[in-house]
């Protein structure tokens, strides 16, 4: 790929100011109407070092708003970023709809230079990549703009720019070892950019080669390329409805197997016995506590479920004995407004918990494919596509040292029915019932066909889902204690 690019292509200044001007103001234009038609731009600049990013991204926002977009110097990661999963840190900085993100650096640094400095083992690229290219895919069937740019420069370019920078008080701070060491080792370089730009050229996110040893048709082509990639978008958006109209319940048929129902809803254990026993797991589960911390492993337990199944009993019982500095519970409610101009698996990468520690959630992501789905809250795209998502959104958490506990509690619609009347005459619960349970209950068929399917499809042997019996509470927390344990000293060999 890049050895096909005529480096010596150039521009005069005659016509490289005639064209910038005309360039920028469009992309000005062009700005304004991504803020109101909600479109998120992301762009990734990539290339040598001393390629012109720097002097690029000046000149691309040089007539925009800056109000509506964020320049991401992206450095290396610090030691707390490490203790999340690679692309946690880019999850931060992702745009909100109507605004543009430009990356001075990206994910693809992580892999270029990781690699050439021997800081990345060759087993770990496969996973990045495939992860990397599972990120730009969910961003932009999102709806997201992912426009890449690979600026490229010839030996003799680079090591003349590096030479110029060094002597230049205002810039030689830039210049750092690691540049002089891209030029040093050039020729493997190259072939791991090379390798990259192969692995990660998409149909949704294709690269755009730019000749840079002349850094006047850098700008142009990379500014024409970026307002052609934004103008075709917008066109299609007209031709291709964003909102589609939603599928009639009665295409959620049961094509699964009826994992609830082959769950026995009659184990039970009695009271006393439930005290013992709970002292006993409660204390194991404090002494893996320091296990969990010194070995760094994240453990993130996920907790779905019927409408008074006992989801923050079942919590309670686990955070009593647990050091508070030690765990975080993250309960989830209705997207915010801010929150939905994200992609809907930004608010979890907000709030995901370091390496090292305990991260609960109550509910959780999987709301895409059960409530949202069942009220239309997503439309059938949305919600299809969000199996995949998932899958993919768990396997990074597992091969970043996370263990995944994933928990539906599952009742009978009698034992709710008994629970919500329980509710409403008890003075300190009647707050946890209301208008919207009551609706639930009226689809059960509905969501146990949702719940179903969402089992089939996202219990993975790195993920995989436990059913837990919860007619009986004192059965339901201690066995979902045993798990978490067990799972635990699994992990620990």
């Amino acid at each position: 790929m890049l050895d096909t690019l005529d480096l010596t292509t150039s521009l005069d200044k005659e016509t490289y100011r005639t064209k910038i001007e005309d360039l920028m103001r469009e992309l000005r234009s062009l700005q304004n109407i991504c803020w109101l038609e909600k479109l998120p731009i992301i762009v990734v600049l990539e290339g040598w070092a001393a390629a012109g990013k720097g002097t690029l991204v000046k000149q691309m926002t040089n007539y925009m708003d800056p109000r509506g977009f964020v320049v991401h110097p992206i450095l290396a990661p610090s030691e707390e970023e490490k203790k999340y999963p690679f692309l946690w840190r880019f999850w931060q900085k992702i745009p909100a709809q109507g605004s543009i993100g430009i990356f001075y650096h990206s994910w693809y640094t992580h892999l270029l230079e990781d690699r050439l400095f021997q800081r990345l083992g060759n087993t770990e690229v496969p996973t990045i990549m495939r992860d990397i290219n599972a990120f730009e895919r969910q961003l932009i069937e999102d709806g997201a703009v992912v426009a890449k740019y690979w600026l490229h420069l010839s030996k003799k370019e680079l090591k003349d720019r590096l030479k110029k920078y060094e002597k230049d008080e205002f810039e030689s701070w830039r210049v750092r070892k690691e540049d002089w060491q891209q030029e040093k080792n050039y020729e493997e370089y190259k072939t791991l950019a090379e390798e990259m730009l192969i692995l990660t050229n998409s149909g949704f996110a294709p690269w755009v080669l730019v000749e840079a040893d002349c850094q006047r048709w850098a700008k142009v082509k990379v500014l024409t390329q970026l307002v052609s990639t934004i103008r075709e978008t917008l066109a299609k958006r007209k031709i291709t409805p964003q909102n589609p109209s939603l599928p009639s319940q009665t295409s959620l048929l049961s094509t699964e197997p009826d994992y609830l129902g082959q769950i026995d809803l009659n184990l039970s254990i009695s009271r006393e016995e439930y005290k013992t026993k709970l002292k006993q797991s409660q204390l194991e589960l404090r002494k893996l506590q320091k296990d969990i911390f010194e070995k760094n492993i994240g453990i993130l337990l996920l907790f779905e479920g019927w409408d008074a199944a006992g989801k923050g009993g079942a919590i309670k019982r686990i955070t009593d004995i647990l050091d508070p500095r030690s765990y975080q519970v993250h309960a989830f409610a209705a997207p915010t407004k801010e929150e939905h101009m994200y992609h809907y698996l930004w608010r979890f990468w907000q709030r995901l918990t370091p390496t090292g520690k305990i991260g609960i959630f109550d509910r959780t992501w999987y709301g895409r494919v059960l409530v949202e789905r069942i009220e239309g809250f997503a439309t059938e795209s949305e919600w299809r596509r969000a199996y995949r998502e998932i899958n993919e959104f768990e396997a990074q958490l597992a091969s970043s040292n996370y263990i995944l506990l994933k928990y539906w509690l599952h009742i009978s619609p009698e034992e709710q029915l008994r629970r919500f009347e329980a509710r409403k005459d008890d003075p300190y619960k009647s707050y946890k019932l209301t208008d919207e349970d009551w609706r639930n209950r009226e689809k059960w068929n509905l969501y146990d066909v949702a719940v179903n399917q969402t089992i089939a499809r996202t219990s993975t042997a790195q993920a995989p889902w436990t059913i837990v019996p919860g007619n009986n509470k004192y059965y339901a927390r201690l066995y979902i204690l045993d798990t978490l344990i067990n799972a635990i000293k699994r992990k620990l060999g």
